[in-house]
């Protein structure tokens, strides 16, 4: 099996924030593409996002390994020029300034692509490139806000819910990871690179698939249904005598099974519940029902239960725990890297799945221009 990198010898510049970029350019660095890291002088802010250790921002670690890091101030001539020079060498180039400040800068679509056309350049923001919002700062609450994804998310009375994690910068990341290797591809059959236009808004509207069947059916706003599924039933958390498990016995076997496991029979029968889609139509009657069955007995006894009957069933863990638990230890999701300045250092594994050409994880997040020197060098600047 070879242990070489799906992407050795690929040159990305990342002149990103925060985190739809940086996650974009850390699984790029992960697959082995060489990331220099352009920072202004006062660094990323992400840098100054808690919580810390020894004085680093350990979110901002996550997100910028396998990375170099060099700092440029745009004003300067000599800086500049040492970028300009870096864009003449480079495959791809990531920003999430808003729209129209690189160019402004001078560094616009236009004048990228005169010097060089075979780079790909990727363009995150809030709300895209173009439209009437594409001047809004776009921070992932907002996109979420704007998407539909907080207005659907929560309890059915109640406030609208923001998702906890950053699931539009995340997702904006991922997606324009893919498109990234895609234009790649492309350049492969053209000769030349393309720009992209990745927003974070587009990302959080793309995520809503079920929300969109409802308005494209009934063009309506769908109603937020807390724990409940739109299309499945039933599918849901449900409360054991000792904490909380998840059910999905949406198919009819499941369902069946289910309710014989649970000593009742008869719900199968129950015109209300003798479908998915009745189930569905039916939550209302049906959870309690579940509920007060599933309340008698623990967590333990119920998985034991519904594995033997093969139905979908996990527990809800805590993030700590799911990080220690024997699943992700056996998919080496936490990866350490012995480094000889800070000793043993921990991080989430890449997700990316590669047999032939792995993902890596051969170098720490950088502090602010460690790598300057270096690559002001190779550039004989």
């Amino acid at each position: 099996m070879s242990t070489a990198t799906a992407l050795d010898g690929l040159l990305v510049l990342d002149l990103t924030t925060f985190l739809s970029g940086p996650y974009c350019t850390m699984m790029l660095g992960d697959m082995g593409a060489e990331v220099i890291k352009v920072e202004r002088p006062d660094g990323d802010e992400a840098r100054r996002m808690p919580p810390f250790v020894e004085g680093r921002s350990q979110p901002f670690a996550l997100w910028n390994r396998n990375k170099r890091s060099i700092a440029l101030d745009l004003k300067a001539a000599n800086d500049t020029a040492l970028l300009w020079k870096l864009v003449a060498k480079a495959d791809v180039l990531v920003e999430n300034f808003r729209p129209g400040a690189l160019e402004r800068a001078g560094f616009g679509w236009d004048a990228l692509h005169r010097a060089n056309p075979r780079l790909v350049v990727a363009s995150i923001s809030g709300f895209g490139q173009s439209g009437p919002w594409a001047q809004h700062g776009g921070f992932d609450m907002m996109a979420q806000g704007m998407s539909g994804l907080m207005a659907g998310n929560g309890p059915p009375d109640g406030e609208p819910y923001r998702l906890p994690i950053a699931i539009t910068d995340l997702a904006a990341g991922m997606f324009t990871t893919s498109a990234i290797l895609a234009a790649l591809m492309a350049r492969t059959k053209t000769g030349v690179g393309q720009r992209i236009d990745q927003s974070l808004f587009e990302a959080g509207l793309s995520l809503g698939v079920y929300e969109a069947a409802h308005v494209f059916t009934f063009g309506t706003e769908p109603e937020r249904m807390g724990q409940l599924h739109r299309g499945n039933s039933p599918y849901r958390v449900f409360r054991t005598r000792d904490g909380w498990i998840t059910i999905g016995a949406n198919k009819d076997a499941f369902w069946r099974r289910l309710c014989e496991m649970l000593g009742r029979p008869d719900l199968p029968e129950d015109a209300r519940f003798r479908t998915n889609a009745d189930r569905v139509a039916n939550n209302a009657s049906l959870v309690p029902l579940l509920q007060a069955a599933l309340e008698r007995q623990d967590s333990a006894h119920w998985l034991a239960e519904l594995g033997k009957a093969g139905i979908p069933a996990e527990p809800v863990l805590t993030f700590d725990a799911a990080i220690a638990h024997p699943q992700a230890a056996a998919r080496n999701m936490v990866q350490r890297i012995e480094d000889p300045e800070r000793g043993t250092i921990t991080t989430l594994a890449s997700p990316l799945r590669l047999e032939g050409t792995p993902a890596v994880f051969t170098r720490r997040a950088p502090e602010l221009d460690e790598h300057g020197a270096e690559i002001r060098s190779w550039l004989g600047a």
